[in-house]
């Protein structure tokens, strides 16, 4: 099984050009290790070598998805992602420790969090919402991407107006972040509830405007109407 990581990393190396892959450094602070590989390509990718695989165990899976994170490299990141997302429907409840650990050990960028949490977790998160207990205590973490991790995994179910209490609770434990990834983490989850639930989104800002970081403030208010917007970003 094993040779399927070999054939992809060498796929990988064989679609990476300089351009992109110095063009993907710029959108990260961070150093990140890429090949420099456009995502369409890496998902496609990703999804022809899943063919050869789809009918294995999966904890077969999840093993081949840690290898790819433990490479470091941003794109075989996010063939991992895919692949444990392209299985969601046999989650079960243990599966959160697994996620948890990808989360603590390999991610350490925005993408590689926001493409793991958007879809996996996000999706867990809707099977066993029992779980929301986990993520507010990761809002509680020393690990700036667990704080993250926490906030962006609800962007699919605060955009179809769930957990909005819980949203909101997480949202109260990042409140003061120092940490500008994170702020605009939480901002972007308030903004994706404010899509079903615009009056309660507006009323936590204005409730918190006078504490809450501009940054978070503004993704949270983005989908209002103007004068909405208006009368949040007032002093």
């Amino acid at each position: 099984m094993d040779n399927i990581i070999e054939k992809i990393r060498r796929e990988l190396q064989e679609n990476s050009d300089e351009h992109t892959r110095e063009s993907g450094k710029r959108f990260f602070k961070e150093n990140v290790v890429v090949y420099g590989v456009k995502t369409a390509v890496v998902s496609r990718i990703g999804k022809e070598h899943f063919k050869s695989i789809k009918n294995k165990s999966k904890a077969e899976i999840f093993r081949l998805c840690e290898e790819l994170w433990q490479s470091g490299y941003m794109e075989e990141s996010f063939i991992a992602c895919n692949w444990s997302y392209f299985i969601c429907k046999q989650y079960e409840p243990g599966d959160f420790v697994v996620f948890e650990k990808w989360i603590n050990n390999y991610v350490s960028n925005w993408a590689s969090c926001d493409t793991l949490c958007n879809h996996t977790v996000g999706a867990f998160i809707e099977m066993h919402p029992e779980y929301l207990s986990r993520l507010k205590a990761w809002a509680e973490s020393k690990n700036r991407w667990v704080r993250r991790a926490s906030a962006v995994s609800l962007i699919i179910p605060a955009r179809q107006g769930k957990f909005l209490k819980d949203i909101c609770e997480i949202a109260d434990i990042l409140l003061l972040d120092q940490d500008d990834l994170v702020r605009k983490g939480y901002g972007w989850m308030l903004k994706e509830a404010s899509r079903r639930n615009q009056k309660e989104v507006f009323d936590y800002v204005m409730k918190n405007k006078k504490t809450m970081p501009r940054t978070a403030l503004r993704y949270a208010i983005e989908k209002m109407p103007a004068e909405l917007k208006k009368e949040a970003m007032a002093k």
